[in-house]
C-alpha cells in the first residue's frame, strides 16, 4: 500500500516496539505527525513544552526500558535545545534515537532557515556525542535506517543515535514496509578470561566490586547478586547507578561517586583487586581519577565492559573482558568459589561502614533532611522511580535513600551522570507516563526552573509525579565551591525565586510549603493518595551546604553573607 514516508517512519517505530515518542512539533516533520495520527492506537506522541525536556524524557524512557527512547524535534533551534538529552544519553550509556526534521534537500548547504550541519554538531567523527548521525534522503530506505539506528543505540556501549529527516523526503510516496524488531547482540566472556578472573580472585585478599553503567537488566542484576554471594564480595554501585545492586543486601558497600563515604574511598584505595563490572570508570566514579590511578592502577584491575573501545582507553586493566552485562553476570555466577575466603571480615566491615554512614549528624535549621529521606523510605512503594537533576539537593537522596533496585524487578533510579540540571522533573513525568509507577522527583530551586514547564505535559497526559523542591535561594553547588575558593566574592549564585506553590497550582499540581520537618510527612501521605501531581516546597536553610558527602554547616562568616 502506498503511503507517505512520514507514516512509514512511524510504522517502523511501532515495529521496533516503541509505545511513546516525546517531542515538540515542528513544520519540518508534519508528515511524521500525520503518521502518528494514523498509528494513534499503537503509539503515543507525547507533546512536550521544550525540546530539552522532551529529550530528557526520551533518555529516561531508554533507561527504564533498555530500548531506545525516541525524541522528535525540528531543525536548528529544536535540535540544539535537544542536545542536552543526547549528551546525557551519551555519558549515561542510554539507548536513544533523536529524529530531527531538516531543511528540504534542494535548500541544503545554503544556510537555509534554521539549517545546521548535524554531522558536525553531533557526529562521532567530530568528537561529538552521538554514536551515529545519518540523513535519510531516500524514503524507501527508511526501514533500513531506523533498524540500524535501534541496533546501534543498543549494541556495544548503549548510546544515542541521530537521524536527520529532510522535509521533502518525508512527503514522498513509498511502498516499503517496516523491518522486524531488532534486539541487542550479546557479547560473551571468553572461557580463558573467566579462568583468569577466578585465578585473580583466589589470589586476592581485599577485593572490591564496582557495578554500574548501561545495559543492566533484572536478570543480569540478579546474576550479579548470586556471583557476589558465592564469593562473598563487597559491592559498590557506580555514580548514579545505585539501583544496580540491592542497597539492603549485607554485601552492599555503598555508592562510589560524588560525596563517597570516606571509609569506602579508603577501602578502594587499599584494595588489591577491583572488579569494575559495567562502568566506564569516569571522573565521578573514580574521585577525579584519584581512587584508581590512571593509566596504570595500583590495584589489580578487572574491567568488564560492553564496548571493546572503552577497555584500556583510560585504565590499563590487568584483565579486560568485552561482554554485555547480561552475559558477563551470567558467566561469572557459575565460577565456583572455595568454601572459605580470606576477605569475609573485609566484606562485613565494608557493609558496616555503609550502614554507619547512614547515621546523620545534627544540622542547623528547622528542616532535618535525613529525617525527610527516612520518611520517603518508609512511605514510597518499593518500585517507585526516584529522579533528580544536578545540585547539592541530590546528595540527600544519594546518601540516605536505599534502593532495592533491579534485583527486585524494577529500575528505580533515574539520574544524569553528566550532571545535567533540569533532568529530574521531565524524567519523573516520563516515568509516570510510561510505567504508571509512583514517580518521585527531588529538585532544587535552580534545578526546577530549568524544566518546570513540563508540569504542563504531566497534566495534559494525566501523569502524576511527586516533586520535593528544596528552596535555599541559591545555586547551591556553585555557592559551595565559591565559599571555599572565593569566600569574600559571592557572585552569580543568589536566586530570586517565584512563589513555587502558586506556580505549581497554576499548572494544575497541588502545591504545598513546609518550613519544619514535622510538616512534611502529612504532605507526603496526601500526595501519595491524590490522583494528580504534587509539589512540596521545602524551605531549607542556606547555611546547610553539602560538600563532598559531608553534610555540614558552613562557617559563621559565610552564614552572615548568605543571610544578607
Amino acid at each position: 500500500m502506498t503511503k507517505h514516508a512520514g507514516q512509514l517512519l512511524v510504522e517502523c517505530l511501532v515495529a521496533q516496539g516503541v509505545t511513546h515518542a516525546f517531542g515538540v512539533p515542528g513544520e519540518s516533520y508534519l508528515a511524521v505527525l500525520d503518521g502518528f495520527h494514523a498509528c494513534r492506537d499503537q503509539i503515543q506522541f507525547v507533546i512536550c513544552r521544550q525540546e530539552g525536556g522532551a529529550s530528557f524524557m526520551a533518555e529516561a524512557h531508554g533507561k527504564l526500558t533498555g530500548r531506545p527512547g525516541v525524541c522528535f524535534v525540528t531543525r536548528g533551534p529544536g535540535a540544539t535545545n535537544a542536545s542536552i538529552g543526547v549528551h546525557t544519553a551519551f555519558q549515561d550509556s542510554t539507548p536513544m534515537v533523536l529524529f530531527i526534521g531538516d531543511v528540504a534537500s534542494d535548500m541544503r548547504d545554503r544556510e537555509a532557515f534554521q539549517e545546521v550541519d548535524f554531522q558536525s554538531f553531533f557526529g562521532p567523527s567530530t568528537k561529538g556525542f552521538a554514536k551515529r548521525v545519518e540523513r535519510i534522503d531516500d524514503a524507501k530506505r527508511i526501514p533500513e535506517y531506523v533498524a540500524r539506528a535501534f541496533a546501534t543505540a543498543m549494541n556495544g556501549r548503549p548510546g544515542p543515535v541521530v537521524l536527520v529527516l529532510p522535509e521533502d523526503m518525508l512527503v514522498q510516496a513509498v511502498q516499503a514496509v517496516a523491518l522486524p524488531r531488532v534486539e541487542a547482540v550479546e557479547a560473551w566472556s571468553d572461557p580463558g578470561s573467566l579462568r583468569k578472573l577466578r585465578e585473580m580472585l583466589l589470589q586476592a585478599q581485599k577485593p572490591v566490586v564496582i557495578a554500574g553503567g548501561g545495559g543492566w537488566t533484572v536478570q543480569s542484576a540478579q546474576a550479579l547478586q548470586r556471583f557476589a554471594e558465592n564469593w562473598k564480595l563487597p559491592v559498590g554501585n557506580a555514580f548514579r547507578f545505585q539501583d544496580t545492586f540491592d542497597n539492603h543486601h549485607p554485601l552492599y558497600a555503598g555508592d562510589v561517586g560524588i560525596g563517597i563515604n570516606p571509609k569506602l574511598a579508603q577501602r578502594i584505595r587499599e584494595s588489591d583487586l577491583i572488579l569494575a563490572i559495567g562502568p566506564r570508570l569516569g571522573e565521578m566514579t573514580t574521585g577525579g581519577y584519584t581512587l584508581i590511578d590512571a593509566p596504570r592502577p595500583r590495584q589489580k584491575l578487572v574491567h568488564i565492559h560492553s564496548d571493546p573501545e572503552e577497555l584500556n582507553r583510560v585504565y590499563q586493566a590487568d584483565l579486560a573482558i568485552n561482554a554485555s552485562m547480561s552475559a558477563a553476570a551470567r558467566s561469572m555466577e557459575v565460577l565456583t568459589a572455595p568454601t572459605t575466603l580470606p576477605w569475609e571480615a573485609w566484606t562485613t566491615a565494608a557493609n558496616a561502614d555503609y550502614v554507619a554512614n547512614l547515621v546523620p549528624q545534627a544540622l542547623p535549621g528547622d528542616i532535618d533532611m535525613p529525617a525527610i529521606v527516612a520518611m520517603l523510605q518508609k512511605h514510597l512503594p518499593e518500585d517507585a522511580v526516584l529522579t533528580n537533576g544536578a545540585g547539592n539537593f541530590a546528595s540527600w537522596i544519594h546518601r540516605f535513600y536505599r534502593h532495592h533496585g533491579l534485583v527486585k524487578g524494577h529500575k528505580t533510579q533515574l539520574a544524569p551522570t553528566n550532571g545535567a540540571m533540569g533532568y529530574g522533573v521531565p524524567a519523573g513525568i516520563a516515568a509516570a507516563i510510561t510505567t504508571g509507577r509512583t514517580a518521585f522527583t527531588i529538585a532544587g530551586d535552580g534545578d526546577f526552573m530549568m524544566n518546570g514547564q513540563e508540569l504542563a505535559t504531566a497534566m495534559q497526559y494525566g501523569a502524576k509525579s511527586i516533586i520535593v523542591l528544596l528552596n535555599n535561594g541559591m545555586f547551591g553547588t556553585i555557592r559551595m565551591h565559591q565559599e571555599r575558593e572565593y569566600p569574600e566574592h559571592i557572585s552569580g549564585t543568589p536566586l530570586r525565586n517565584p512563589d513555587f506553590v502558586m506556580l505549581a497550582n497554576a499548572f494544575g499540581y497541588v502545591g504545598a510549603r513546609v518550613t519544619c520537618t514535622e510538616e512534611f510527612e502529612p504532605q507526603l501521605l496526601a500526595a501519595l493518595e491524590r490522583s494528580t501531581g504534587t509539589l512540596i516546597e521545602v524551605m531549607l536553610s542556606p547555611e546547610v551546604i553539602t560538600t563532598r558527602g559531608t553534610l555540614t554547616a558552613i562557617t559563621s562568616a559565610a552564614k552572615a553573607r548568605l543571610t544578607k
